[in-house]
């Protein structure tokens, strides 16, 4: 498969399968002192800072984002939910920059789709 220029290795459905149960494991982890949805998606405010805390380079390029794009404050934890997401994901303990770029990737395909 082909995308912008780029060949992307196709991942097995089990390997994808094998990694959306792990993040979601960790989530439930995260979350047990939760008695309902133990998931990224319902993480408030308090917890956003708690578990998807970015490091510098995380946080400039969503400052950036929200410059040149002129997102709200929700979007804001959005971004940082999936960024949380993307990082369980792929295995990672810390959101990184590259989590973030991501996030504000799919952001950005959202408000063109809708």
């Amino acid at each position: 498969m082909e995308l912008l220029g780029e060949r992307r290795m196709e991942e097995p459905s089990e390997e994808i399968r094998r990694r959306i149960e792990h993040a979601r494991a960790i989530q439930q982890e995260r979350y047990r002192q939760r008695s309902h949805f133990p998931f990224n998606s319902g993480m408030n405010g308090r917890e956003i800072r708690s578990h998807a805390p970015l490091d510098r380079e995380g946080q400039e390029l969503l400052r950036l984002a929200f410059e040149t794009m002129g997102l709200s404050a929700r979007a804001y934890d959005r971004i940082l939910r999936v960024s949380r997401t993307i990082a369980d994901l792929s295995g990672a303990e810390r959101i990184e920059a590259g989590h973030v770029a991501e996030a504000i990737r799919y952001r950005v395909f959202d408000r063109a789709v809708t």
